[in-house]
């Protein structure tokens, strides 16, 4: 009796209230914590805004100001306001409307350079365009007009202002950097919350006017421009602005002639970047699309659209962004020179990329992740969202596209899913003649990295890049190495 009592009670304390020895208990679903397979990131990845810049891919600069009118590159600081004198009101519109026929996304205007003069009006300084005696300087104000522009025309904008400034007294002082740097900062930030870019020189100290003392400054840009306040205050106002240079993100590439390396990693330093770096930190590279300096000077040429599309191969074509300095005469315009090329790089851009081979193709992968939607067909369905993917550990893999018809081909054009980290270090592109017989095409180029976007011409040279093409049945792409399982989200065929 005592041993039946204990078991009952037993079964009192196990069973939850209200059930029975034969009652069923309620199942509960199981939930997966990562149903669809989702690949997980490989370190460092990009911010919102880093991923937004990286997308403009192409934009112009847009070198205007006193040294416009002195012929310098770089000024003293000690310039009379009166020598900045527009002989027409600058127009800033026509300047972007030029460079978006080029396939341009976006520009950056120059509106202070290291001679410390603005082309708005400013509360930080005397040494600005409204202060000049000529009536067109009294009607200037860059940032207003440049953004208003932009926005018409549906384009991105921001804007340089150097951190160096010979003209200011107080350079090399906290009072400069609180007083008028930050400031100068801040007031362009009022011009728009959509800027998409900051621009601040690498140039930071040495000779100059310094409020009529002269002499040399030294300052270490590290920690003297207060850079993590100025980029919390800037984001607060302009989400996804990035600040570029010392700002730390977005990097210069290393050069200025429109070109960076073969291998380009989004993070580390210079040309190649560095695949081990911790930091994301994409790179930019700047040109000059004439033939003298940043500044216009008479009597200079604008370089040919062949150039011009091959600067574009070798940087947006490397994962980088090119921005292009096309700069505004002494009427504040562009000239009728740079506009023959604009529409003629323009012209080149929309025909050789213009027809996508890529989705009249059968596509198939070697291999495709399990348990999600990765198969090849997202890599042609015309979604960055959407990316073919192998298993965990799966470093290598091929694309192969085939086509009923004999096609002509002439560029790949490959893009990582980036929001997860870079990873491709090494891959082959092979094309068919016969469906049999494959054959490496572009071999003398470093098919390492692709990052963001990599385009390769097929005949191995970014100079003459849009020959005969080759006709080809099929082509394939042949991954060989990857930091983790490679994700990409678009293959095209030009």
């Amino acid at each position: 009796m005592k041993r039946f009592l204990r078991r009952a009670v037993m079964a009192s304390l196990v069973l939850p209230l209200g059930l029975s020895a034969q009652t069923d208990f309620a199942i509960v679903p199981q939930t997966l914590s990562n149903p669809q397979n989702e690949p997980r990131e490989v370190f460092p990845v990009p911010s919102e805004r880093q991923m937004k810049w990286q997308e403009t891919e192409f934009y112009a600069f847009f070198h205007y100001g006193m040294n416009t009118y002195t012929g310098l590159e770089w000024g003293n600081g000690d310039e009379n306001v009166n020598r900045f004198a527009p002989t027409a009101k600058p127009d800033p519109m026509q300047w972007l409307r030029l460079c978006k026929v080029a396939g341009m996304k976006g520009g950056i205007a120059v509106v202070k350079h290291h001679d410390g003069f603005c082309l708005w009006p400013t509360a930080t300084t005397d040494h600005h365009c409204q202060n000049s005696s000529n009536a067109y300087a009294k009607q200037t104000n860059i940032p207003r007009d440049f953004a208003d522009a932009a926005r018409a025309l549906g384009m991105k904008y921001g804007f340089y202002v150097s951190p160096w400034d010979r003209n200011s007294a107080y350079y090399g002082t906290d009072k400069y950097v609180t007083d008028v740097f930050l400031r100068q900062c801040f007031e362009l930030s009022q011009y728009g919350t959509d800027q998409f870019e900051m621009w601040f020189d690498g140039a930071n100290g040495g000779t100059g006017y310094y409020g009529g003392s002269g002499g040399t400054r030294s300052i270490d840009a590290s920690y003297y421009y207060d850079i993590p306040n100025l980029r919390d205050s800037v984001h607060r106002v302009c989400p996804d602005i990035i600040l570029w240079g010392v700002g730390g993100e977005a990097r210069w590439c290393g050069t200025e002639s429109g070109y960076t390396n073969e291998t380009t990693w989004s993070m580390g330093t210079g040309l190649s970047g560095d695949e081990n770096a911790w930091q994301w930190f994409p790179s930019e590279s700047d040109a000059k699309a004439t033939s003298d300096g940043w500044f216009y000077h008479d009597g200079e040429s604008t370089k040919d659209s062949e150039t011009l599309f091959k600067m574009y191969l070798e940087t947006v074509g490397r994962n980088a962004t090119l921005i292009l300095n096309f700069p505004p005469n002494k009427a504040g315009r562009l000239t009728d020179a740079d506009s023959v090329q604009l529409y003629a790089l323009g012209n080149k851009l929309r025909t050789r990329f213009g027809t996508d081979l890529a989705p009249l193709a059968n596509i198939r992968a070697s291999q495709t992740r399990s348990g999600g939607a990765y198969s090849a067909a997202n890599l042609i369905d015309g979604d960055k969202n959407t990316y073919w993917a192998t298993d965990d550990g799966q470093t290598a893999g091929a694309i192969t596209l085939t086509w009923s018809e004999p096609q002509t081909v002439r560029y790949v054009m490959l893009q990582e899913y980036i929001r997860k980290g870079q990873r491709v270090k090494g891959f082959i592109i092979e094309t068919t003649e016969d469906g049999t017989t494959w054959t490496q095409r572009a071999s003398n180029i470093q098919t390492t990295t692709i990052g963001y976007k990599r385009i390769i011409p097929l005949n191995g040279n970014t100079s003459a890049s849009y020959d005969a093409g080759f006709k080809v049945r099929g082509l394939r792409v042949r991954i060989t190495d990857s930091r983790a399982c490679p994700l990409l989200h678009t293959l095209s065929v030009f």
